[in-house]
């Protein structure tokens, strides 16, 4: 039995923890936070109840498997997991509206072909086959595999089966997700319905490889999900998992430094104050066989031991994008027949890609908002109110002073309720009151520089989108959550969970989830 100290109780960390306790190990968590969840939090004024990260699922496969790997008592039986339907209801900059069924690629097809016109129907529906493809020629490696050794192969390849098209004399092939849009889409809402799966995950769809078609082939393939109660409630089913596996957790305890002997990973060093086995200078330490670290790079970094630096490893991804989140309490009742979530469609992409991805923390006239209105009794006062969460990818905070972030913040949040309206009417004549959550938030309650929002690992872009392995330079150290493989999101993160543990029980000759 090893004694394994966990760093950060998020759900990639999480997730370790309850495997390696059922391995027989004895797991200690060191959360410098006052609670577990990590971005999975919630919020609660006035009776109304709202998730402050994630707000739905997808691929809850990873988090079945995981309560069927740790104890008899299957994921449904822990939390109420509902599939959303539609999946996803779309309002474009043109008005035009198209409700996506869940899981359903025919579905999918059908509502595009009868919003957008029949030839755009069989357009996504063609593309779906080729990010289906895409999706089986990366699924392993970049979702259930320990990152190869030769990580280049992936960070040069192409796994996106691109149309050739000509025009005149020359041949063009698509090499990112918006020249797939325009080369075999054609009609730009397609475009725009493509572009924003991406941007939902922090990434420019200017950059970003043809292979991200993999992000909405596995909405539609898999399915959207909602937990009753809010997300919140599966990250307290994952830390009730852990505390029946008799996991321990210490909140409020802050670790300081990684301790290393003999070139090895050896236990954390805790600031003064907090739960220890031994101290000395008003600090403690606490020995370990292994750590298991679920912070941020930078965070990494200061920690002591240079895990994740050197010459030909894949660098870890610093900075980024964020999210800015508007919380509303609505008097009125939530119509029925409302979908849980609506795109509604930026008014000018090229101008919202500009200020997201260029920094310039310049407020963008009718962003692309994600709005989310859940059916659930639990999350307000009484039947006559609803709780809506606006969210909107921007720049991470970390890039101008405060107060001027600060300030962009609010006058951006002031535009998404604006624009919300498309899919709200009458949003502000019903608004009780709302609560803006900025990256400045995220950063307090995650670590992460600026509030950045890890994106999850894609191929190609020369390795660009590729997160640094679950091993590290330092024997007996282990990186998991979504700064490490396979990246954001959380079933990325769930994901990293099963992959360390795997590495710490079954050895470094161990190289993937079954």
């Amino acid at each position: 039995m090893a004694r394994i100290a966990v760093i950060g109780a998020g759900m990639g960390a999480m997730a370790a923890a309850a495997r390696l306790a059922v391995a027989g190990h004895r797991v200690t968590v060191y959360e410098r936070a006052a609670t577990y969840g990590g971005a999975v939090g919630t919020f609660e004024r006035d009776g109304f109840v709202f998730d402050t990260g994630p707000g739905l699922l997808p691929l809850p496969a990873v988090y079945r498997d995981l309560f069927v790997k740790t104890g008899k008592e299957p994921l449904e039986r822990c939390v109420d997991l509902v599939q959303v339907d539609p999946s996803a209801h779309h309002v474009f900059a043109d008005g035009t509206e198209a409700p996506l069924a869940n899981a359903s690629r025919a579905g999918v097809v059908s509502a595009l072909g009868a919003a957008l016109g029949a030839d755009a129907g069989e357009r996504w529906g063609e593309f779906l086959v080729r990010a289906r493809e895409t999706w089986d020629r990366t699924r392993r490696p970049l979702l259930e595999e320990t990152l190869w050794s030769n990580w280049d192969v992936l960070a040069g390849r192409e796994p996106y089966p691109a149309v050739r098209r000509r025009r005149l004399l020359v041949t063009r092939t698509a090499a990112t997700l918006a020249e797939v849009g325009a080369l075999e889409l054609g009609d730009p809402r397609l475009a725009a319905l493509l572009e924003s799966h991406a941007l939902a995950y922090g990434l420019d769809p200017r950059t970003a490889p043809a292979s991200a078609a993999v992000l909405p082939y596995m909405e539609h393939a898999f399915g959207t999900w909602y937990v009753k109660g809010g997300l919140r409630r599966l990250a307290r089913a994952v830390y009730e998992r852990c505390l029946a596996r008799r996991v321990e957790f210490v909140f409020g305890a802050s670790v300081e430094r990684i301790v290393e002997k003999d070139g090895r990973a050896a236990g954390v060093e805790l600031a003064e104050g907090a739960f220890g086995a031994a101290g000395s200078g008003g600090r403690t330490v606490v020995d370990a066989d292994f750590v298991v670290a679920g912070v941020a790079p930078e965070v990494l970094d200061r920690l002591g031991p240079a895990a994740l630096r050197g010459e030909g490893e894949v660098p870890a991804q610093r900075g980024g994008t964020s999210r800015l989140t508007v919380h509303l309490a609505l008097r009125g009742a939530r119509p029925a027949g409302t979908p849980h979530r609506t795109v509604v469609h930026a008014a000018d992409r090229d101008a919202e890609l500009d200020a997201v991805f260029g920094g310039s923390f310049t407020a963008v006239a009718g962003p692309t908002v994600t709005v989310l209105r859940p059916d659930d009794a639990e999350l307000v006062p009484d039947g006559g109110h609803e709780a809506v969460t606006l969210t909107a990818t921007v720049p991470a905070a970390h890039g101008a002073p405060e107060e001027a972030s600060r300030r962009f913040f609010a006058e951006q949040a002031r535009e998404m309720i604006r624009h919300a309206e498309r899919a709200v009417p009458g949003l502000r004549d019903r608004m009780l009151w709302h609560e803006v959550r900025t990256p400045w938030d995220v950063a307090g309650t995650t670590g992460a520089p600026g509030g950045a929002v890890p994106a999850p690992a894609l191929s190609a872009a020369r390795g660009r989108l590729l997160h640094p392995a679950n091993s590290t330079r330092v024997p007996g150290l282990f990186a998991v959550g979504g700064w490490a493989h396979p990246g954001g999101g959380l079933p990325h993160a769930g994901m990293s969970g099963a992959l360390v543990a795997g590495l710490i029980v079954e050895g470094p000759d161990f190289r993937g989830s079954q």
